[in-house]
């Protein structure tokens, strides 16, 4: 069922493209669809655009994983656009004609703006279509059974021939198609979520109709004996110990046991046998290559194999101390992996994770169905106990590669208030610039998504596509309305996918097709394939906005000779195949992180190369070329800069994040103010040497 949506969303998709490209041959049919674009249908496509796998797959998931802290994305998302209305709509539908350097250098007609501005619709466009692409593979690898570096291709090939056949023309139209798709299933999607309510006691069927159903994670009496334990489980001994330290204070705040044991295996009459692992049955060969370590004991006539997996110590200070089932991932020194202490494989791989184990009495075992306010309200209650997904990775000293899959109980109270992801109060022990820096991380991410909005090509140059002021203002207020309507629709996707237990360990951004799937496959391939046309839809918008850089204001200008319409045209399609090819190649580098969280990123480029210098061009008659271009310049260079020496990134060349030079991982708070500065020092040193903008009057 879901390859088969999957397959009829390509379809169309590409119908559409074929269908558009008839319209796409002149330069203004191809890079702004002749400014022909209904506003009411472009506010739809406005949101279609912007509402990217961000929106749809990493804020869901950052909600289930993080709680309140996740939704500050949607505010931030949000928030941005109402720059977008009251200062940037309608002068960029005055002030240009293809796209946003077009418009920026309209006052002072200077090569190296465009130059500048070109290289940073560029650089802010790549940054924005990774999570994008990474959201495509980790979505098409479920859905069509392949590895996530073929689905990234796949999502990047249809991209590919969308653009470069249809141009803005059928970007326009996939992109309302997918606005509208989102508002309508994640409505569909929220009610079911409302309609079933929260329960304790859940058993959901995971991967499908024919899939296991929920494991119940065990939990056993231990007693320490130094480092050792003694659990009761079959044949059960400590072989490995594991703790994590709290840097602050030093005591370890998480022990984890290897514990090796045995579990009944079923023989096969052929040699094979099966085995029960978190209720996934494997089955494997004694002695082959592939299965070695998998070894048979008889005891009393029965089969067993010996498998080692690691379990949390909950101590207790009333002496019944506990051992807590978790999962892991191994990576081993010869390249193979191991799954909760067998090899991977389809039959033996990761449990979805989540859950709610405790609600308020006067509940009873569940809720049933509740209203909006009061899902929150059950979830927010003292007495609410969730089941957050939690990983820590270490090497043994054998150069095991492991990463362990635990879940952490919560308050519900706690997990509905700030402080899981963007802590801003002092934790126990931590030094006072700790503190510091997690709100100043916090403050610069917000800057970043409410001035990056605005600043975004890819929506700059919808503003083009319409054919007045007007129409440019009112499919921005279709806009707001679609994607706020969304943005409230992604909490209760996030929440009910953290009480469905609907959680894959590795990645948050399953979160809502896993929680689709919960209630059937017919509404898990829906929602794949819109997720799917989501990719589609930001990704051409992205490789629309660079390929009219390149082609309207990079190629002149760094070749210096003009080029006819034909040959711009010719040129966007070529720019947006090698731009696709990019994005391909670092959508599969980045694979793991949080699409949500690298689109930040895209934001804080966006704020501090773009915006300061389209408000001080619209506002400011002192501005000059010369400043707009140290602005973009110092912009692009400061943000990108600090990110690469960011901890995420630190932690990403394998070293260790604490010893990153950037000790945030959002740069817009230094970005921002000092491509702002750079632009109103150089424009003041500048001034009369070169044209001036005339600015126009603030709208009213």
């Amino acid at each position: 069922m879901a390859i088969a949506v999957f397959v009829i969303f390509v379809l169309l998709v590409l119908a559409v493209s074929t269908h558009a490209g008839r319209r796409a041959r002149s330069v203004g049919g191809y890079f702004v669809a002749n400014s022909s674009i209904h506003w009411g249908v472009n506010g739809v496509a406005f949101a279609g655009g912007y509402l990217s796998v961000a929106s749809f797959l990493g804020i869901a998931g950052l909600i289930a994983f993080f709680g309140y802290d996740g939704f500050l994305y949607s505010i931030g998302f949000l928030a941005g656009w109402i720059v977008a209305l009251f200062v940037i709509a309608e002068p960029m539908k005055r002030m240009g004609t293809f796209t946003f350097p077009d418009a920026l250098n309209r006052n002072f007609s200077h090569p190296g703006i465009q130059l500048a501005a070109g290289l940073s619709v560029l650089v802010v466009s790549l940054f924005y279509l990774v999570p994008q692409m990474v959201g495509a593979g980790v979505l098409v690898e479920p859905l069509l059974g392949i590895p996530h570096f073929w689905g990234v291709i796949i999502v990047g090939s249809v991209v590919i021939v969308l653009v470069a056949g249809g141009g803005m023309t059928s970007t326009t139209y996939v992109q309302f198609f997918n606005g509208g798709l989102l508002l309508v299933f994640a409505t569909v999607l929220t009610v079911a979520v409302l309609a079933r309510g929260i329960s304790p006691a859940d058993r959901l069927v995971e991967e499908g109709a024919g899939g296991p159903e929920s494991y119940r994670y065990q939990e056993v009496a231990v007693e320490l004996d130094g480092n050792d334990v003694r659990a009761d489980l079959p044949g059960a001994r400590t072989v490995g110990r594991h703790a994590i330290v709290d840097s602050n204070t030093g005591a370890e705040s998480v022990v984890f046991y290897r514990v090796s044991r045995l579990l009944p295996a079923s023989a096969d009459g052929d040699g094979g046998y099966t085995a029960e692992i978190k209720g996934r049955t494997p089955y494997f060969e004694t002695g082959t290559a592939e299965q070695r370590g998998w070894e048979i004991e008889q005891i009393d006539g029965e089969s067993f194999v010996r498998i080692e997996d690691w379990w949390r110590l909950m101590p207790s200070a009333g002496g019944a101390d506990r051992l807590l089932e978790t999962q892991y991932r191994a990576v081993q020194p010869d390249g193979s992996v191991l799954v909760n202490g067998a090899p991977a494989g389809a039959a033996n791989r990761l449990r979805q994770m989540g859950g709610v184990s405790q609600i308020p009495e006067e509940y009873g075992e569940a809720t049933g169905p509740v209203g909006p306010l009061r899902l929150l309200s059950v979830l927010s209650d003292r007495s609410t106990v969730v089941q957050r997904p939690k990983t820590a990775v270490f090497s043994t000293e054998a150069g095991e590669r492991v990463t362990i899959h635990y879940q952490e109980p919560t308050e519900g109270a706690e997990f509905m208030r700030p402080g899981l992801m963007f802590p801003l109060e002092a934790r126990e022990g931590e030094p006072a610039v700790t503190t510091l820096l997690n709100r100043l991380n916090f403050i610069s991410l917000m800057l970043a998504l409410f001035l990056g909005t605005s600043a975004l090509p890819h929506i700059l140059i919808r503003y083009y596509t319409v054919p007045s002021a007007a129409a440019a203002r009112k499919s921005t207020i279709v806009a707001i309305a679609g994607i706020g309507l969304f943005y409230v629709l992604t909490m209760y996707l996030g929440v009910g996918a953290l009480t469905g237990g609907a959680l894959n360990p590795e990645t948050s951004n399953m979160s809502a097709p896993l929680l689709a799937r919960s209630f059937g496959e017919v509404l898990f391939a829906v929602i794949s394939g819109i997720a799917f046309t989501t990719v589609l839809a930001t990704v051409s918008g992205l490789i629309m906005a660079a390929s009219g850089a390149v082609a309207h204001d990079l190629m002149g200008n760094i070749l210096r000779r003009e080029f006819s319409d034909k040959a711009k045209v010719l040129s966007g399609r070529l720019v947006a195949v090698v731009v696709g090819v990019v994005g391909i190649v670092l959508g599969i580098s980045f694979r793991g992180m949080n699409v949500s969280f690298m689109v930040g990123w895209a934001f804080a480029v966006a704020a501090s190369a773009n915006l300061p210098a389209l408000l001080f061009m619209l506002f400011w008659k002192k501005t000059t070329a010369q400043g707009i271009i140290a602005s973009i310049l110092v912009g692009i260079v400061s943000a990108v800069g600090l990110i690469l020496l960011s901890p995420d990134m630190w932690a990403r060349y394998g070293l260790d994040p604490a010893g990153a030079p950037m000790p945030i991982n959002q740069p817009g708070i230094v970005s921002i103010p000092l491509s702002l500065i750079v632009l109103v020092a150089v424009s003041l040193a500048t001034a009369g040497k070169g044209e001036k903008s005339e600015a126009p009057a603030a709208i009213p």
